[in-house]
């Protein structure tokens, strides 16, 4: 069992870890071979692409520090530190989050009536998915790619929550029960 849950976390978080290098040469490739898309020049596409590179950075992070637990202390359960820093996060994230749409204004008034519109439709799709990846990360499971996952998915008919949100209660919960020992 812990094997298996040692492998998973190494996939996540090389996978997160992996997203984040390739995205950087994708976006350079097609920046370069769709040049009409003026990508570069788009304040909201650094906006949005910085915004999914963080939140992908912050998910390696996350399964790193599980891994390295499992491996040092033979638990899965994220360290509480972590998981506090990860409050922190959120409560960036959601500055971040509001970045784009700041930037996309911006863009349509600096552009207009020339606007890029194939490259804020992809600017767009960028700032969707890393919409996505908040959620997943911090709310709600979005991800079902195991068959684990996509068993508990069939037999419920919800969606599981996340993970960091899990975390998020656990520590709560110990918070409260700190703070009635310490009011008795």
């Amino acid at each position: 069992m812990r094997k298996r849950m040692e492998k998973r976390l190494v996939y996540l978080y090389s996978g997160e870890l992996t997203s984040v290098i390739m995205f950087i040469f994708m976006s350079y490739a097609l920046n370069r071979g769709y040049p009409n898309l003026q990508l570069y020049s788009l304040t909201s596409f650094w906006a949005s692409f910085l915004l999914l590179e963080i939140l992908l950075l912050q998910g390696s992070v996350y399964w790193y520090s599980k891994l390295k637990r499992l491996r040092i202390e033979h638990t899965s359960v994220t360290p509480t530190r972590v998981v506090q820093q990860f409050k922190s996060l959120r409560k960036l994230n959601l500055g971040l989050i509001i970045a784009p749409i700041m930037m996309f204004i911006i863009d349509f008034i600096k552009w207009y009536p020339a606007l890029p519109l194939a490259g804020l439709i992809f600017v767009g799709c960028i700032y969707i998915f890393a919409i996505l990846e908040y959620i997943n990360y911090f709310h709600v499971q979005l991800s079902y790619d195991n068959s684990s996952d996509l068993k508990y998915l069939l037999k419920t008919k919800k969606l599981k929550q996340a993970c960091i949100s899990r975390d998020f209660e656990r520590i709560s919960k110990v918070e409260k029960l700190n703070n009635v020992k310490l009011t008795e």
